[in-house]
């Protein structure tokens, strides 16, 4: 059985394709299902991680890594109806150690746009339960993902790799803060209820602002998120009419198409009489139509906007990238030892077969002596005997058998597999 990852990310393909093949949260299971059903050779077990920077596909299967990353490849095409040829030249696959290793660095932040980023952990536990719920997790997936969570902890624990790294949430408040003087006479509008919205208020509440929105579809969620930063809530339906009153706009929707056309965008800056607008579109697909970043009074910045934002002070997080991949390796040798442990599972089960079978055997001949009043003490002698002759004749019988080289190999061996019992 073999490890295998293969995807897209944030440092392969574009924002414009990312959003095509990322999963709705809500469709991932029904993914994980289909994915078995259609490419049963290369899924014998699967998860999918679908997030803002990337959408990555994990499996195990018995298959080798040429025979199934085409596969793989054209499925993720089919089912997001794209051209395979369009995503071919964006895809990454990794397979055994180095499938491990992406997964370390995955969950331990080495490998998001923002260095260190925390959020990712819990989409990987995410995806890890959505694929349990599809019935797609065995007993690989159960320990690749269980050890990267492990390592995940030891990194965060045992270096600084979180301490200098500036969130989305803090660079769109930096952003904004460029675009406008002061913060505390601007209205601001959220649009979404979920964790990065919630990590955004946090930022642009301590700036006091003149006024916090929330507009979700759920009112009683976007009422508690209003709640805890000292704002208001609206229904989402109400934004087409109420966008306007609003000059900072921060969204991330879990929505599969945009809910801020150019024409609604195009309106609210008729009304404001063109007073600058700033909108930071944090979600994939995204929520905000492209063409709205061509409107002149409009500042609009996307997910891949905010990174290069983030990686400014990069040098001030290498010696801790240098901690962890030291931890991730180590780690790595970890598990490829237990996974290469696990390929003589097969010949032990039936080595004890072999042995269950020739106690068996033994056993029965000493109840026969029994049955006919044997001496107790010979049928334990004949069974013992007979139990030793029985496991040493195969052994003996290939030493004798074999060629010099071959019987020098096995002699060398012997001292392993018959260590003295204390």
């Amino acid at each position: 059985m073999r490890l295998v990852t293969l995807g897209i990310n944030h440092t392969t393909a574009p924002l414009a394709l990312r959003e095509r093949v990322a999963f709705p949260a809500e469709r991932i299971i029904e993914a994980v299902r289909k994915l078995r059903a259609d490419v049963p050779a290369a899924t014998h077990e699967t998860a999918i991680l679908s997030t803002c920077n990337r959408t990555e596909i994990y499996c195990a299967s018995d298959a080798a890594l040429e025979s199934i990353g085409a596969p793989l490849r054209d499925w993720l095409a089919r089912y997001h109806s794209m051209p395979s040829a369009q995503l071919e030249p964006h895809f990454y696959t990794f397979d055994q150690s180095d499938a491990v290793r992406h997964a370390f660095r995955v969950a331990s932040g080495l490998d998001s746009m923002v260095l260190g980023e925390p959020q990712i952990l819990g989409q990987m536990k995410q995806a890890m339960r959505d694929a349990d719920a599809a019935g797609a997790v065995g007993t690989l997936l159960h320990q690749l993902f269980q050890r990267t969570f492990s390592v995940a902890k030891e990194v965060r624990s045992s270096t600084s790799i979180g301490a200098h790294s500036v969130s989305m949430a803090a660079a769109a408040a930096r952003l904004a803060e460029r675009i406008f003087e002061t913060m505390n006479t601007q209205h601001v509008l959220f649009i979404g209820a979920g964790e990065m919205i919630e990590l955004c208020a946090t930022h642009f509440a301590a700036r006091n602002p003149r006024s916090i929105t929330i507009a979700n579809r759920t009112m009683e969620r976007g009422e508690a998120l209003a709640a805890r930063c000292h704002g208001r809530a609206m229904p989402l339906a109400e934004l087409s009419h109420r966008l306007a009153e609003f000059d900072v706009v921060i969204s991330c929707t879990a929505s599969s198409l945009p809910i801020i056309g150019l024409g609604m965008v195009e309106r609210a800056v008729r009304q404001r009489r063109h007073r600058p607008m700033f909108m930071v579109d944090l979600a994939v697909p995204r929520d905000i139509e492209a063409e709205v970043g061509r409107l002149d009074d409009v500042f609009l910045y996307t997910i891949d906007d905010l990174g290069k934002i983030v990686e400014e002070g990069i040098e001030n997080r290498q010696a801790a990238v240098t901690q962890a991949e030291v931890i991730i390796e180590e780690q790595v040798r970890h598990f490829m030892h237990w996974l290469d442990a696990r390929s003589a599972v097969p010949a032990i089960r039936e080595l004890h077969r072999r042995g269950e079978a020739m106690r068996q055997f033994e056993l029965e001949r000493a109840r026969r002596m029994l049955a006919r009043g044997d001496d107790p003490a010979k049928v334990l002698e004949a069974l013992s005997q007979g139990l030793t002759n029985k496991f040493l004749h195969g052994p003996t019988q290939v030493l004798n058998e074999s060629d010099e080289q071959a019987r020098s190999q096995l002699i060398e061996l012997l001292p392993h597999l018959y260590k003295e019992q204390k």
